[in-house]
């Protein structure tokens, strides 16, 4: 408390009692991928080493000058997440595309190119590392910014439980799965070896693959779409927002897709959860928009309603940290209820709650009734939260009937 001593006007800046809600991040991924040790690296620009023979001796030139040789890159370490945020970046860190990372880099090269920005890579040195990814994708669980996950390639049963297992374990990202491409659209437990399930609502799977150019080959090369898909998911929160669906959408730098799939084949691959991805005369769309929630989960069918819902616990997880030990009364209680509904406005403004006025939209509610003496006692404060997300129109209908002209 400042100490005055001399009559006078005093200004003083004061910090407000609580910070407004800032939206977490949405489209920060995290791909697993191989980068074979063996791999070829590029040069760093403008260094250069001594160049020696067999038996360590400086190898010079004719005019007696020094061999020098440019110095490459240092390829990452295996097992540790990276921070990626360009794709001139990840050369530097696991190599240009190669034989020995093609998977993982044609991925995150789909990734950056379909509009994201940040990725943690980890890299394991051989495909049979990630056979079962589960203590993998333990190393993302400190990577708080990650809210994508995706093992570009993986399509087994055991595979995909460990990626659904993660995310339903820390309840704030969604995995990217690629269906088996090799399965006919007829066979459903082929192309999506793990049922739909209440933790599988935090997933999403898409088949077929896609046909992109290889610069390796020098020929277009089919490829799991995982990578270029969550690309599509940054892209859609830049310009839409994380609550609208990420469908209907052009998959940037995809040629063709590794088999055509029917409207009436997708008829049977739509309800269990599948979403296609399809050609409409030469142009790549993502063409579903569906988690894998089992039908007792139906809340969280949609891939934006689970994504948007993690944005919106997460956001104000973080944004209410200021009522942690804080005397739990009643002013306690109004800021509480002013911070996250200032929230929640924003959000109805924006388009991503449903209702033509908030209180159709959303509440909050934060009083005596959700916190009692017993509640209080247990050192505990009860904040109820009631929002109406909007759902995509997946199925758009014109009911269009004649009439008789005068």
């Amino acid at each position: 408390m400042p100490q005055y001593f001399s009559p006078g006007v005093y200004v003083e800046s004061v910090p407000p009692a609580s910070l407004p809600i800032a939206g977490v991040a949405t489209s920060v991924a995290g791909f697993i991928g191989v980068v074979a040790d063996d791999v070829t690296m590029p040069d760093q620009p403008g260094k250069f080493q001594q160049r020696t023979d067999d038996n360590g001796d400086p190898v010079v030139d004719d005019d007696g000058k020094p061999v020098l040789d440019p110095i490459p890159y240092t390829l990452a370490t295996a097992g540790e997440p990276i921070l990626i945020t360009s794709w001139e970046e990840f050369k530097t860190k696991f190599g240009d595309f190669h034989e020995g990372n093609k998977i993982l880099a044609h991925a995150v090269y789909g990734f950056f190119f379909n509009g994201g920005s940040r990725c943690y890579v980890l890299r394991v040195a051989a495909a049979t590392d990630i056979d079962n990814p589960a203590e993998e994708l333990e190393k993302f669980e400190t990577v708080d910014q990650i809210t994508i996950v995706a093992v570009p390639g993986a399509i087994s049963d055991i595979q995909h439980t460990a990626i659904i297992a993660h995310c339903f374990r820390m309840e704030d990202r969604v995995a990217v799965l690629d269906g088996d491409q090799t399965k006919d659209p007829s066979d459903v437990s082929g192309i999506r070896p793990v049922g739909r399930s209440e933790e599988a609502s935090y997933a999403a799977i898409y088949y077929p693959w896609i046909k992109v150019f290889d610069p390796v080959t020098k020929a277009p090369d089919t490829l799991p779409p995982s990578g270029h898909i969550a690309g599509i998911y940054a892209r859609n929160d830049a310009t839409r927002g994380v609550f609208k669906a990420p469908a209907n959408e052009v998959i940037v730098n995809a040629l063709e897709i590794s088999s055509p799939i029917s409207k009436a084949q997708q008829d049977g691959l739509n309800p269990e959860g599948i979403n296609v991805i399809r050609s409409f005369k030469g142009t790549i769309k993502v063409w579903g928009a569906r988690t894998m929630a089992n039908d007792d989960n139906a809340d969280f069918r949609y891939v934006s309603t689970r994504r948007y819902f993690n944005y919106l616990q997460e956001s104000i997880d973080d944004g209410t940290q200021f009522a942690v030990f804080e005397p739990n009364n009643l002013a306690l209680w109004q800021r509480i209820k002013r911070t996250v509904g200032d929230f929640l406005l924003n959000e109805w403004r924006d388009g991503a709650l449903f209702g033509e006025t908030p209180e159709q939209a959303f509440f909050v509610k934060c009083d005596a009734e959700t916190n009692p003496k017993e509640v209080r006692e247990l050192g505990q404060v009860v904040t109820l939260i009631g929002v109406a997300i909007v759902k995509p129109a997946e199925f758009v209908i014109f009911r269009i009937q004649q009439t008789a002209g005068e």
